[in-house]
């Protein structure tokens, strides 16, 4: 397979997690993606800004989180987040250290 191909396919699929993500499962909270996979919505914009800041294009937080939630984010949040239960918290917390190695500060 060329890298033409390749970044294509790898574009491609990155759209298609985003839109599964967007579209069909706004119910999944960020904290429980966080909790299983290690990774959110937000994490997942700012790899785009960090991306994009590594090529030498100016992105904030703000301009990432709009291209992944296709939206500015208070209106995301405002739709589809819920405020994150005393249970959720403490097993994000128990994952993130074991992702981490190491507490939160």
């Amino acid at each position: 397979m060329d890298d033409t191909t390749r970044t294509e396919l790898e574009a491609a699929t990155f759209r298609r997690l985003v839109a599964h993500l967007m579209d069909k499962r706004p119910d999944v909270q960020n904290i429980d993606l966080m909790t299983l996979a290690g990774f959110c919505r937000n994490c997942l914009s700012r790899w785009y800004q960090e991306e994009a800041n590594a090529r030498g294009i100016e992105m904030d937080k703000d301009q990432g989180r709009e291209i992944v939630y296709g939206m500015p984010y208070d209106d995301w949040r405002a739709r589809h987040q819920i405020e994150a239960s005393a249970e959720q918290k403490a097993a994000f917390e128990a994952a993130f250290d074991a992702n981490v190695g190491k507490p939160r500060e």
